[in-house]
């Protein structure tokens, strides 16, 4: 037989041992619904497993809190140190903080009240402001002073009088020297908003430039940008007494306290939540594995024994198909190619009554659930890699007949004629 007609005698032993299944409908349709009566209950399971993490994954992920590190008490941070932590694995942002008695201001407009607002510095990428404008500084035209535009938590916009993007608001910075007050008002142009469950207190979001000059003037130095005289701040590099750090996704939190524990940084994260949360995932997915184990065992076991002794009441036929010519790998294929259509004909009724089951639970749990929110979901991935792995876990437990197929000798064929 020459290479050519493996590849017929593959498809037409696939077609008869399909046609064997059709004929033996009984006996088939019983290992389709086993099949079906044990992966179902784990679709169903890992379904509720990945849609219930995934829902208080992503309600945490979304409130950005979840995502912050906050530094406990004052420290000395200089810049080399903030670039080496916004390399660090898991720091989606960080930027300076300054002392907290230099970062305040009085906000107001014309003939409204006065509020006293935290000045926090922000930039490009804040997790606080990612869907609004980020508040920068434009440099001055000719001699005018720089154009400064700010983000408002929603609390000061709304104690300031309904203050809206597009607004101008006065902000105002003093310090003390030599027993006489000096005060520095500045015009600030409001971009945006921050709804006031984002950030509860009074704040004002500036570039941290504006958060330096306020602390050097405050501090009694000359400041350009505030046109305040005095001395001029001593050289070198500036130091920081905190920062403001988020986490790439709340999984990155328990990894970046450590870090800074182990820093001497005492720092104050949710990532009790978190590691709850990592806590139950892997409990559920300890009971997964244990429950698809033993399913999976006792159906992989059933399966390779209804084959095998499929294969030795077939034995005269399938010697017989040796006697005609077919080559020992084609007649291998016929316990195969059973065990993949039982295979795939039991994961389709395993995903219809999924489906069903799935769209009850979530239509159960419906009042509880946000939007775009479900209780039990599989992703187009997980349907694929079930499929698969059932097909590859049906041929290895068809291995045992395909090898007691290959030891039928032809002459078996003769012999029972």
């Amino acid at each position: 037989m020459n290479n050519t007609a493996a590849p017929r005698d593959l498809a037409r032993i696939a077609t008869l041992a399909l046609a064997d299944a059709r004929h033996e409908w009984r006996a088939t349709l019983c290992l389709v619904l086993a099949l079906a009566a044990v992966l179902a209950p784990l679709l169903v399971l890992f379904g509720l497993r990945f849609g219930v993490i995934q829902t208080l994954t992503d309600r945490l992920a979304s409130d950005p809190r979840n995502l912050e590190i906050v530094p406990i008490g004052s420290g000395r941070f200089d810049r080399a140190w903030f670039e080496t932590a916004s390399a660090w694995p898991g720091v989606a942002f960080v930027i300076p903080r300054t002392r907290a008695i230099a970062a305040s201001m009085d906000l107001l407009k014309p003939g409204g009240p006065v509020v006293n607002a935290e000045m926090i510095a922000s930039a490009p990428g804040d997790p606080l402001l990612k869907e609004y404008r980020y508040p920068r500084m434009k440099p001055p035209a000719g001699d005018a002073p720089p154009e400064i535009e700010v983000v408002l938590s929603g609390s000061a916009a709304r104690k300031l009088g309904s203050v809206a993007p597009g607004s101008t608001v006065q902000g105002i910075v003093g310090r003390a020297v030599d027993g006489s007050q000096q005060n520095r008002r500045l015009t600030l142009h409001v971009v945006a908003v921050l709804p006031e469950p984002d950030y509860v207190r009074d704040a004002v979001f500036v570039p941290l430039e504006l958060l330096d000059a306020t602390e050097s003037f405050r501090d009694g130095f000359a400041e350009p940008l505030l046109q305040a005289e005095g001395p001029p701040r001593p050289p070198g590099d500036r130091l920081y007494a905190g920062f403001r750090m988020y986490g790439r996704t709340i999984y990155d939190i328990p990894p970046l306290r450590d870090r800074l524990l182990a820093a001497k940084v005492e720092v104050s994260t949710r990532a009790a939540e978190i590691e709850q949360l990592m806590s139950l995932d892997r409990n559920l997915g300890l009971l997964f594995w244990l429950i698809a184990g033993i399913g999976t065992a006792g159906f992989l076991l059933s399966l390779g024994v209804s084959l095998w002794g499929a294969v030795e009441r077939k034995r005269r036929d399938l010697a017989i198909l040796r006697l005609l010519g077919f080559r020992t790998r084609a007649t291998v294929a016929f316990p195969l190619v059973q065990a993949a259509a039982i295979a795939v004909a039991g994961a389709i009724l395993a995903l219809a009554a999924y489906g069903v089951v799935a769209a009850v639970i979530n239509a159960r749990f419906a009042d509880s659930l946000g939007s775009g929110e479900t209780a039990c979901r599989l992703l187009p991935e997980h349907i694929l890699l079930a499929v698969g792995a059932t097909v590859l876990c049906a041929l290895a437990a068809a291995a045992l007949a395909g090898a007691r197929v290959a030891r039928i000798d032809p002459a078996d064929g003769l012999r029972e004629i």
